[in-house]
């Protein structure tokens, strides 16, 4: 009788360490989800890093800009100074001149860039700067020059937008993206016809631009008034 009861015994606890076993969680899965959500940040990681286009290099700005121009639709800006704002129009015949424009403006560039080049009773020439913040620009939106787009008839009226040839000698007279010039000049500047591209024109507050122009300079044209600008895009 006494055998008996301790094979019963024995058979309970048995049988209890089978059900115990079986009703645990399945800790398979469970690890599987856990190493599964690192996988999936990493992937939208990788993503995200080849979404990035900056720094523009001379391989990859032209199909940026082509992208970004059918994208950011605007053709106007502001250009404020502390003797005045103008606004002007940015031309549709000059694509990527125009989204380089329009790409720098919303980078803020050219804010606390100046006007740094004067030459009275013919153009004002801006978006240069040696303080070390637009250094920092330059530097995260990349070095790339634009090529000239003089094909379209558009001529260097007074008030017109040009872009000049890079510093670098080039024989293509690519264009620096981060200058512009303005022709002050009366009713033109028409012997820069065919060598820099004419890429906008004033709309408003010409008279400040003439202002500009009437400064005094120093000997590498700048002027003696430090013409600070802040350029934004407008909606209308």
């Amino acid at each position: 009788m006494q055998k008996h009861y301790w094979k019963c015994i024995l058979y309970c606890f048995f049988v209890g360490i089978v059900i115990s076993c079986s009703s645990k969680p399945n800790t398979t899965k469970k690890s599987h989800a856990a190493t599964s959500k690192p996988v999936v940040s990493k992937l939208s990681q990788k993503g995200l890093e080849k979404k990035s286009d900056l720094p523009l290099t001379a391989e990859t700005a032209i199909p940026f800009l082509q992208r970004y121009g059918a994208e950011n639709r605007e053709n106007k800006a502001r250009i404020e100074t502390p003797l005045g704002s103008f606004d002007i129009l940015l031309f549709e015949q000059t694509l990527y001149h125009r989204a380089n424009f329009i790409f720098l403006t919303k980078q803020n560039y050219f804010d606390g860039t100046y006007f740094h080049r004067v030459v009275p009773d013919f153009i004002i020439q801006g978006g240069n700067s040696d303080n070390y913040d637009t250094g920092q620009k330059r530097r995260k939106i990349g070095k790339y020059l634009l090529p000239p787009d003089t094909r379209n008839g558009l001529k260097h009226h007074r008030g017109v937008i040009s872009m000049p040839s890079s510093q670098i000698e080039n024989q293509h007279k690519l264009a620096s993206p981060y200058e512009f010039f303005i022709v002050q000049q009366s009713p033109g500047a028409y012997h820069l016809d065919g060598n820099y591209t004419v890429f906008g024109k004033v709309i408003r507050g010409m008279d400040v631009v003439d202002a500009i122009n009437a400064l005094p300079t120093d000997k590498r044209e700048w002027p003696l008034t430090n013409m600070r600008m802040r350029v934004t895009v407008l909606n209308q």
